[in-house]
Formats: C-alpha cells, structure tokens, sequence
C-alpha cells in the first residue's frame, strides 16, 4: 500500500480534552497560537499557529483525538476537489479498518466517524461541508 492510493485527508489538528479551558487556552497563548474558532462559553476553542491548529475541549470527549477534515484546508477553506469523507470511508473499510461512530447528514455534505489506531488512539474524520 503506497502513500500515493490515498487523497489529501484534509486539515489535520489535535483535540485536546481539557480539564480547564481557559487555563489551556492561556498557556497555548504564551505558545504563540491564537484564537481561530469555536467558543469558549460552550467549552470549545480551536487555536491556530501557522498551519498547526489545535482545538481545546472541555467536557466533550475522555481523551485525546487527532483530527482530519476532510475538503478543508488548515484555514477551513473548502478544497472542492478533495475526495469526499464518504469515499475515504469506503477505502478505510475496503483495508479492513473498523469504522466507529459513523454519521453522516445525506449522500454529500457533513458527515463524520472515528477509527482506532493500534493502540487505542482515536482518529477523527469530520467533514464540515
């Protein structure tokens, strides 16, 4: 299997699951990430420094993610030609891998899973448009 069969899975970040969002947002600040999402009123922020995006969430989910998404780049810019998350789905479960937590709104648009690496890790796939 080469690196060459796959398209662009789009934006990537980190999800931190955070035990104190603005105590987390105030230290990533002093890393030099800024705002570039979210809300922190409902427990949700997503930090951009360069092309590194890192999203701090409280009370949403148990552990840490790594995230793609799908037809967007990392200044959440559609990409129209990047492959669908449906058809990377499609691939993932063609290789074997288990897909987790799938929901989708329709044939196009919006739709997310999860799939676990080796050790647990959970990798989100999380297409916004």
């Amino acid at each position: 299997m080469s690196a060459e069969q796959f398209a662009t899975l789009g934006a990537f970040s980190l999800s931190l699951a955070v035990k104190d969002i603005r105590a987390s947002r105030d230290f990533y600040l002093k890393l030099g990430f800024t705002p570039f999402g979210g809300d922190i009123d409902q427990n949700w922020l997503i930090l951009k420094n360069g092309n590194c995006l890192i999203g701090l969430f409280q009370g949403m989910f148990d552990q840490n993610i790594i995230t793609f998404n799908p037809r967007w780049d990392e200044n959440a810019r559609e990409i129209p030609a990047a492959q669908d998350i449906r058809e990377i789905r499609q691939r993932l479960e063609r290789l074997g891998l288990e897909i987790r937590d799938y929901a989708e709104s329709g044939p196009a648009g919006p739709a997310s899973f999860t799939v676990l690496d080796p050790d647990g890790n959970p990798i989100l796939f999380d297409q916004h448009v």
